[in-house]
């Protein structure tokens, strides 16, 4: 059961960022400020983190060098404040689906990263490199499919009631939307994810120096916050935009603090000390297939056939790279070359 609580941690992440792309969308379409939502996110993951860091690692917190806290503070302006910002104004110019499709840039970008980093390992003679090949491959294939290929369209079937003006609105976003405001959206992402990725190689880089996992969350969240807090001041002058009301918009920023910057934060920690951080971002395709459903129902977006057809790319792509890592960690394994090479437990890479 311990072997496979890594995979359930992951899947996990993925439905939540599901939630969120939905109830993030539904809440700067009814007018909420993307800079001001990181803001108020973070600090209410702050309200959740700090507590339990007092409590839980008060007694036992490693000590906080001055160049820990220097490398915490560009690891968090860079990889959270940077890359959330950036995501949410493309989240706000394109579409729930859309956004969460151009996302799975993610794992071609970290496992790039991390093999310049010696962090991973490609072995193009092995059966393991050719899964690994194959699946980035089948990754950014589907990417070019939904980016490229719209196809036919499937109507929204929207079967919430609250959010039935805003899918009204929204019925036939893609064509209307500006296609320069639509490009730049996706630029937005693509920036975002290039973010996103370097947060999740170099997580585990800082946490060989500073180990306390939750200790290490609560501190970038913090510093997260006082950076958003700035951002927000600079882009954001109206003072009708910093007021709370109970709509979607609050509970859009209560779940993504809570459950996404609180709890999926840390969980993605967990998952990068005992996986490595190619292994996390791997598991991106399942927000897209869970958010297509989710955003034609909840938010009566259309799908199309492009995205459909990107998505089953995109979690074959999946399931190779994930057998390519599985036959890493096999004591033998067989090369293409001779079909008889032996791969010692010392050649494969950790995970």
């Amino acid at each position: 059961m311990d072997a496979q609580k890594p995979y359930l941690a992951a899947v996990l992440i993925q439905l939540t960022y599901t939630g969120f792309y939905v109830m993030s969308k539904a809440a700067f379409d009814e007018g909420v400020s993307t800079f001001v939502f990181i803001f108020y996110r973070q600090a209410a993951a702050c309200l959740l983190l700090v507590p339990l860091a007092v409590i839980f690692e008060r007694k036992r917190s490693p000590p906080l060098k001055l160049v820990t806290a220097v490398k915490m503070f560009l690891h968090a302006l860079i990889g959270i404040t940077c890359s959330l910002n950036m995501y949410n104004v493309g989240l706000k110019y394109t579409t729930a689906s859309v956004t969460s499709a151009a996302t799975n840039s993610v794992p071609v970008f970290t496992f790039f990263l991390a093999l310049l980093l010696r962090m991973e390992s490609i072995k193009v003679k092995s059966l393991s490199g050719v899964g690994k090949a194959v699946g980035v491959t089948l990754c950014l294939a589907g990417v070019a499919a939904i980016a490229f290929y719209r196809g036919p369209r499937i109507h929204p079937l929207n079967l919430h009631g609250h959010f039935a003006h805003s899918a009204g609105r929204r019925d036939h976003a893609p064509a209307n939307t500006p296609k320069a405001t639509w490009i730049e959206g996706t630029f937005f992402v693509i920036g975002a994810n290039l973010t996103w990725s370097s947060w999740l190689v170099y997580q585990g880089i800082l946490l060989k120096e500073y180990p306390s996992k939750l200790l290490l969350t609560t501190l970038q969240c913090l510093l997260s916050t006082v950076q958003s807090l700035f951002v927000a001041m600079a882009f954001e002058r109206e003072s009708s935009k910093w007021k709370l009301h109970w709509d979607m918009g609050l509970l859009a920023i209560l779940y993504s603090g809570f459950i996404v910057t609180g709890v999926s934060f840390y969980l993605q920690s967990w998952c990068v000390e005992k996986k490595g951080p190619v292994f996390v971002a791997i598991f991106t395709p399942l927000s897209l297939v869970f958010t297509m459903i989710c955003s034609t129902i909840f938010l009566g977006e259309m799908i199309t056939l492009g995205s459909i057809l990107g998505g089953l790319l995109m979690v074959g792509g999946l399931y190779s790279f994930l057998w390519g890592k599985s036959k890493e960690t096999m004591p033998c394994e067989v090369s293409i070359e001779d079909g008889n090479t032996c791969m010692q437990e010392k050649d494969v890479q950790p995970l």
